[in-house]
């Protein structure tokens, strides 16, 4: 029997690259395994490395005193875009410069926009940094983070190949015992129209990873934007898959993907949104506006889990309080669209 994941997660995108912040998400992990929370994601550029190095700090303290078992928590980051080290005394650009491309790691024809890189080198070198900011031996979930913006420096002819030796390299962390599983972490790709230059089609995605390691691939979820203000995954119709055109949830259930839905309460706007009375009485015993948000994102139809960014106590208690109640009803969600 699997592991079974909260409705709601901890992200951990926001915040000033301070210990002041570093101190918050810790103690939000802790609220959050207090609550029943057990899935906590962060990338390796998120706050110059040092979300998931808080993340690696509280969980090694809650593992040391019993709080969770390793086997109860499931952890997820990405790798694409070029990080700095908000702990190193060099300017970001020289450590960009002097770790990754000067080694070989990110050579410059490989870099997109200046920023991203996916070349197989440069991805096993930050799987292996991020096992080490986190203090774990296997990342439970590593996606592939925001892929799309490789299509504003080539073109989808070889933008394939290069999607391809990713997947090579992260089915190889996988056998080594590095990764449990991969997936996609997006922003635009999965929710524009095929006709967009940023589309990326989750049946070509299944394709490759079925390519490289056949049925046996461990291609296995998808993160994109998903809220009250932005409900595009769930009701726009931007993936085809088995010859029909589908949301972008639809699509990953289909082909048996989770779905991790971030920006719940849009970087917190949302929590200050005097919503319509109908959203209130959709989500009974979600009183506050933040909790009304959280509550539409974690009952989606498709979504495994909706994260929300919490690097305060006070945040953490408001919005994983909110693990005491069910999510709502998916019928009546869907009815506020009507």
């Amino acid at each position: 029997m699997g592991l079974h994941l909260s409705s709601l997660g901890l992200g951990t995108y926001l915040g000033a690259e301070d210990a002041a912040t570093d101190a918050g998400y810790e103690a939000a992990v802790g609220i959050a395994l207090a609550r029943g929370v057990n899935v906590f994601d962060s990338a390796i550029n998120y706050r110059g490395q040092k979300s998931e190095r808080a993340i690696g700090r509280a969980l090694a303290a809650a593992l040391a005193d019993g709080r969770a078992r390793r086997d109860e928590v499931f952890v997820s980051t990405k790798g694409g875009f070029l990080p700095h080290d908000a702990d190193d005394p060099r300017p970001a650009r020289r450590y960009v410069a002097e770790m990754f491309v000067a080694t070989g790691l990110a050579r410059p024809e490989e870099v997109a926009a200046g920023c991203h890189c996916m070349a197989p080198a440069y991805l096993k070198d930050q799987v292996s940094r991020s096992r080490a900011n986190l203090g774990l031996e296997t990342i439970d979930l590593y996606y592939l983070h925001n892929v799309e913006t490789q299509l504003g420096a080539v073109d989808r002819s070889a933008f394939r190949p290069r999607l391809r030796d990713a997947v090579v390299a992260l089915e190889e962390e996988v056998a080594a015992g590095r990764v449990a599983a991969w997936g996609l972490a997006t922003w635009e790709g999965l929710r524009v129209p095929r006709e967009h230059p940023e589309h990326l089609a989750l049946e070509e995605v299944l394709e490759i990873a079925r390519e490289v390691a056949g049925d046996a691939h461990h291609f296995r979820a998808v993160q994109l934007p998903s809220s009250y203000a932005m409900a595009q995954a769930l009701v726009y119709r931007s993936q085809q898959t088995a010859g029909t055109r589908r949301s972008a949830l639809d699509a990953a259930a289909e082909i048996g993907l989770a779905a991790f839905g971030s920006a719940s309460i849009m970087q917190g706007r949302l929590a200050s949104v005097d919503f319509p009375e109908e959203v209130a009485e959709a989500f009974p015993g979600a009183s506050t506006s933040a909790e009304q948000a959280l509550q539409f994102a974690r009952s989606v139809p498709g979504m495994t889990t909706a994260l929300v960014g919490a690097s305060s106590p006070e945040h953490a208690e408001e919005d994983f309080g909110l693990s005491s109640i069910p999510p709502a009803d998916p019928a009546r969600l869907m009815g506020l669209f009507v």
